[in-house]
């Protein structure tokens, strides 16, 4: 079995398979100690890493140009790894069941090139099993190794969070598991060569597995019931924002906020878990129905927003949206998932020409993904509504005044405002007709 000594004396280099979000953000920190091979099936991604281009925004282009990492798309060159990290995305499929292609492919990969002596460890978001029960047998099938005597697995769920330049990689701690304690000892020593904050070991693989998935649905569980309340308190003619932050004086009281609810994550793995339930025979309740809240909150927002219109006495056929923020969430291009989508496609029910903008995102991987062409702020013009929908930090350049431009000046402006980026206050004594969650 590989040691952690031949690792930190470079004698084994480590892998880390699919170079995402959470791939390329290990690659960096773990090339810093010791030898790394980076490996990605897109051979575009390759080039731009080997050009110093993080399309993530996760690492910086100076780092990424001065990394010691032996970026590939040449699966063979795996096999001079053996420690093995694999962490690529596992979506779901439209009917909200666990997509696990990315996760098998990847396995059935490393299996062909995967040495005696080797430790796996996945980090893509799983239900409780995947690894031991789906993964392995993988592993085993295309290596013609055993699991036990001839390599080892473990698994870390990812816990990187987009766009986050606070919470990073290093400063998160980190949960560990291994199938048994020796190959836990050589994952921990990993690990902590990279994680500042610590390594916090769990009594076995399906623990770190449930972890993951419980850390999510909770998130979404809390947004929802804050997106109901928030629902409620519109009916009430409430402002949320001010009832929430009178809560947040209590000593006990989550920070929680009313938003879109997308992603990779927490949009998604609340469904790995109720699948697994499901199939064991129970049927889940209180998360499924935070699910539909969060889901119904992009028609929420166009509901209102076709009402404002009609306060304003515009035909709806015809008239002019500009959407800012396209990704799935604030500083982050991720476009996963996101809700912001499902915007666009209700206002398109009702013939409204939509405009989005968002300089933070890939124009060309918006296109290929969405089929949407981005626009340049510099573009929008005679608009009746926009929809602040992402609270990027660029969007906090904007003041009331110099975005008044940008609307039909013989229409009273209106501003659909998510996420609270402009003072309420002040828009409406500007002849805004203002609307946020």
């Amino acid at each position: 079995m590989i040691s952690f000594r031949e690792i930190i004396n470079r004698e084994e280099k480590v892998s880390i398979i699919g170079l995402g979000y959470v791939g390329i953000s290990l690659a960096i920190s773990f090339a810093q100690k010791v030898d790394v091979i980076g490996f990605d099936i897109d051979v575009n991604k390759i080039n731009n890493y080997k050009n110093g281009i993080d399309l993530t925004k996760e690492v910086d282009d100076d780092v990424l140009r001065n990394t010691t990492v032996f970026f590939t798309s040449d699966e063979n060159k795996l096999r001079d790894a053996k420690f093995h990290i694999i962490a690529v995305p596992t979506p779901i499929y439209p009917n909200k069941l666990p997509n696990l292609q990315y996760v098998i492919e990847a396995s059935k990969t490393l299996g062909k090139n995967l040495s005696k002596g080797s430790i796996v460890v996945y980090e893509s978001t799983v239900y409780p099993g995947v690894t031991e029960e789906i993964c392995v047998p993988i592993l085993e099938k295309e290596s013609g190794l055993k699991c036990g005597p001839d390599f080892k697995i473990g698994y870390s769920p990812e816990r990187i969070n987009p766009g986050d330049h606070i919470h990073k990689l290093e400063n998160i701690v980190k949960i560990v598991s291994g199938m048994d304690s020796e190959t836990l000892d050589i994952i921990d020593k990993v690990y902590n060569l990279i994680i500042k904050a610590g390594t916090y070991r769990v009594e076995n693989i399906k623990i770190a597995e449930a972890t993951k998935v419980i850390e999510n649905t909770q998130r979404d569980i809390n947004i929802a019931l804050i997106n109901e309340i928030c629902i409620i308190l519109h009916k009430l003619d409430i402002d949320t924002k001010s009832v929430l932050k009178a809560t947040s004086t209590k000593w006990n009281s989550l920070n929680f906020t009313p938003g879109l609810v997308g992603g990779h994550c927490i949009g998604v793995d609340t469904y790995f878990l109720t699948y697994i339930a499901e199939k064991l025979g129970y049927s889940p309740k209180l998360i499924l129905s935070g699910r539909k809240v969060n889901d119904y909150m992009s028609q929420y927002v166009v509901e209102n927003t076709i009402e404002k219109l009609m306060e304003s006495n515009k035909s709806i056929k015809g008239t002019n949206v500009a959407i800012f923020g396209f990704s799935f969430k604030e500083n982050c291009s991720d476009i996963r998932n996101t809700k912001v989508m499902d915007i666009i496609n209700e206002l398109k029910k009702y013939d409204i020409n939509v405009k989005v903008v968002d300089p933070i995102v890939n124009p060309d991987e918006v296109m290929n993904k969405y089929g949407i062409k981005l626009s340049d702020e510099k573009e929008i013009c005679n608009v009746d509504a926009i929809i602040f929908a992402i609270a990027h930090e660029d969007f906090f350049k904007y003041s009331l005044n110099n975005i008044k431009s940008m609307y039909n000046p013989d229409r009273n402006p209106i501003i659909i405002d998510i996420k609270g980026i402009f003072d309420k206050n002040q828009a409406k004594l500007l002849g805004y007709n203002y609307w946020r969650l």
